[in-house]
């Protein structure tokens, strides 16, 4: 599981801010509350990272494989503010073995589709949650490219890649976690939110 996970580049922020102009509100209805820690697992360059920081009051953990999106979040999470526990260069199949602590919740933002070990990395993760504890996915509705544009031009992974929410929820209840809750992230994204329940 190593490498960057196909069809999941980090995009121009400026159409992830035409999509959500108010990503704390997108995080507060995926379930994270202030004093939980958290983890945003392949964060590119911060977008969710430094609005995760200021709910949770720094209690969050930045993780990306690309040293040039960690730098990119440092200043995000910088120029709002916030500050972050820790920033880790290093593939998601590894976080177990990086982060210090157990945490109560995971965001994975429009990366799950391109995993391709999914039932593995679904364990890492259950190894980095409580008990209880959440992970929350977001990801792009199973609809053709074409019909999904942002300031014009198609965005988001490959038609063939897309997940719809049965078959998140499948792969997930296969390994050890409990659908609690889906939340529509219009226009073209759905969160599915999970508890660990092993």
């Amino acid at each position: 599981m190593t490498g960057t996970f196909p069809a999941t580049s980090m995009p121009d922020r400026d159409w992830w801010e035409v999509l959500w102009p108010e990503p704390s509100g997108l995080l507060l209805s995926l379930g994270i509350e202030p004093g939980m820690t958290a983890l945003d697992l392949c964060c590119g360059d911060g977008y969710f990272t430094a609005p995760l920081a200021k709910i949770v009051g720094g209690h969050v953990y930045g993780l990306d494989l690309d040293p040039e999106m960690i730098a990119a979040a440092k200043a995000e999470v910088k120029r709002r503010g916030v500050s972050v526990l820790e920033w880790i260069v290093a593939d998601a199949g590894e976080v177990a073995e990086l982060v210090p602590e157990k945490i109560d919740f995971v965001l994975m933002a429009n990366t799950f589709h391109g995993v391709p070990d999914k039932p593995a990395l679904i364990k890492v993760v259950a190894r980095v949650l409580k008990p209880r504890g959440l992970f929350a996915l977001v990801n792009w509705h199973q609809r053709p490219r074409e019909q999904t544009t942002v300031l014009g031009k198609p965005r988001g992974p490959g038609t063939e890649m897309r997940m719809s929410p049965e078959a998140v929820v499948a792969v997930l209840e296969a390994n050890g976690f409990q659908l609690l809750r889906m939340v529509d992230l219009p226009p073209y994204h759905y969160g599915a939110v999970f508890e660990h329940r092993e």
